[in-house]
């Protein structure tokens, strides 16, 4: 057995063992064979040398994060932690300062973070129209709109238009509080809350005044040709086939589109089909429009989020082949 001891001088131990050794906590159970102590502003590990190297390795690139951005959040340092392919370190590891889509309010960089987002910002810039496919946390939206507000200040488009369906999740419209702007406002909180994170509050709402940045209910689109415009349209699994189809048909000259949708969140009634299956079968190999499918890897919310989404997984998994047996 042998020791080493790796000193974390150059960061803020708090953020290198998380509130309560919550991310030690997860460096331990990624190395169950170490024995792994903190003391002040070291950590020292006890164990096999292969075990302390690859410990080492991980460690490293984590105190080169914090020494770069000073914070990392648990499901970073899991994620870092749990990728044993170079792709996934170097989306932490931010080595291309190329990569940053939009520079938020305080500096904040945000930049696609999974290879799957990659792919999404690469089939963005070769074509007009792209469909991001996946289950919720994976960063679809939130990458589309940082897409759309890198094109507007590069002054590649005049406007961004967020649209998505007012369809209801298990509530009720009517018994939410206000007008009708106040009844779907809730509706389009996520494209909201992305925006917030990208653009400064008074230059959002100088945006949002002069109609720049445009977020609307799907039923707002009819009628519309939406030219030099970068359009999103997200949760488009609640869409029929003659809204997507409506949607797509506003797209006028000089214009991009990103349509969102995770096909295992379907909330519309039972005796309606999403338009979202149909478009991507029938859409899928038009040159100029490409399709892209996130899963569980790209999940960038909180770290149990994945396995919540593995776990559904393979409930469903089960629960087809329970059916076929009857």
């Amino acid at each position: 057995m042998t020791e080493t001891i790796i000193n974390l001088e150059t960061v803020n131990p708090i953020e290198f063992f998380g509130v309560n050794n919550g991310k030690l906590d997860i460096l331990k159970k990624k190395f169950p064979l170490l024995k792994i102590l903190s003391r002040g502003t070291q950590i020292k590990l006890s164990g096999a040398p292969e075990q302390i190297e690859g410990a080492k390795e991980k460690i490293d690139l984590i105190l080169r994060y914090l020494e770069r951005n000073g914070h990392m959040s648990a499901n970073y340092f899991e994620q870092i932690l749990g990728g044993d392919d170079e792709r996934v370190i170097d989306n932490f590891m931010d080595r291309n300062p190329n990569d940053v889509l939009v520079f938020g309010p305080n500096g904040k960089t945000i930049r696609a973070r999974t290879a799957n987002q990659k792919k999404m910002v690469e089939a963005c810039d070769k074509n007009d129209i792209l469909f991001a496919i996946g289950p919720a946390g994976t960063g679809k939206t939130y990458t589309a709109v940082a897409l759309a507000v890198r094109a507007l200040k590069n002054k590649q488009v005049k406007k961004i238009i967020l649209t998505r369906p007012a369809v209801e999740a298990g509530e009720s419209l009517g018994f939410l509080p206000g007008d009708l702007k106040e009844k779907i406002d809730p509706y389009l909180r996520p494209l909201y809350d992305a925006l917030d994170d990208m653009i400064p509050a008074d230059k959002l709402g100088y945006y949002m005044s002069t109609r720049t940045i445009e977020i609307a209910p799907l039923a707002y689109m009819r009628g519309r040709t939406l030219d030099n415009a970068f359009i999103i349209l997200d949760e488009a699994q609640n869409t029929n086939d003659l809204q997507i189809k409506m949607f797509l048909t506003r797209i006028g000259p000089n214009a991009k589109a990103i349509i969102t949708g995770d096909p295992t969140q379907v909330d519309l009634p039972k005796n309606q089909q999403s338009g979202l299956f149909k478009a991507t079968r029938i859409l899928k190999n038009i040159d100029g429009i490409a399709y892209i499918e996130l899963d569980e890897e790209d999940v960038v919310r909180h770290r149990l989020v994945k396995s919540i989404i593995k776990a559904y997984n393979k409930d469903d998994v089960n629960e087809t082949e329970r059916k076929k047996s009857l």
